[in-house]
């Protein structure tokens, strides 16, 4: 099976800061991948790249079959992005967000309603309909931001660390929905912060300064380490690349 996302060499500097540094990665069609690392590590760099909002300055990344440099629009026709801070508009309600970003993708009539009616009662959202976003709770704008981010039926779902500061409740609550969506048959790549979330992704990659230093499943991740958790795995991998011997 070809991959759906495929990276090579895949470079991005900011003048002397080598942010993304000859990424070589790939993830199959219908897998949820959870990119993980401290901050700084490349992570939104390493989205922002596969999204085609910017250009690599060495190698190169096919997504759903198109350059990200040379075919970006191709690219963002396929795609969902779901930056940390979604543009969502406060004083609008929920469907009116829902209207707006439809009219971005030139969504109308009753193919929009009838998405728009899927994603509510998917999200668990109908209730909520009328509320203005800035109104919402922190879980349920995340909510919103995805429902945006699918009206135009992406095959690829790229959310940087979308739970975030969002309770406990409504973060399961988010993961159901995720776990529907690949049901569904939509490829996952996301960052997180939190490591009990990477543990539910098909397989982790490690990034530290720039470099994917680990990729695997978790059960292999922490058995080849000999660690009981991610976190484990984690610190022994990234003490490994540093140098650090531990006491």
């Amino acid at each position: 099976m070809e991959p759906i996302i495929e990276t090579r060499d895949l470079t991005r500097r900011f003048g002397e800061l080598t942010a993304v540094d000859h990424l070589n990665l790939t993830v199959a069609p219908g897998e949820i991948f959870g990119l993980v690392g401290p901050d700084g590590a490349g992570k939104t760099t390493t989205l922002r790249l596969l999204c085609g909002l910017i250009d690599p300055t060495e190698g190169s990344a096919r997504v759903a079959g198109h350059d990200v440099a040379r075919e970006a629009q191709a690219v963002k026709d396929q795609i969902g992005y779901m930056a940390q801070r979604f543009g969502l508009y406060g004083d609008l309600t929920v469907e009116e967000n829902m209207v707006f970003y439809s009219d971005l993708f030139a969504i109308t009539g009753a193919e929009r309603d009838k998405l728009t009616a899927e994603l509510l009662r998917m999200t668990r959202m109908e209730e909520f309909r009328g509320r203005q976003a800035g109104k919402l709770s922190g879980g349920m704008k995340q909510k919103l931001a995805l429902m945006c981010t699918l009206l135009h039926r992406p095959k690829i779902l790229f959310l940087d660390e979308p739970t975030n500061g969002v309770d406990p409740v409504s973060r399961r609550d988010f993961w159901a929905i995720l776990y529907q969506l690949l049901k569904e048959g939509i490829t996952i790549f996301m960052t997180t912060a939190y490591l009990d979330e990477a543990e539910r992704c098909n397989r982790v990659g490690l990034m530290y300064k720039g470099k994917l230093i680990r990729c695997q499943a978790p059960e292999e991740m922490k058995r080849e380490t000999d660690s009981t958790n991610l976190e484990g795995a984690f610190v022994k991998t990234i003490h490994a690349v540093a140098g650090v011997t531990r006491p």
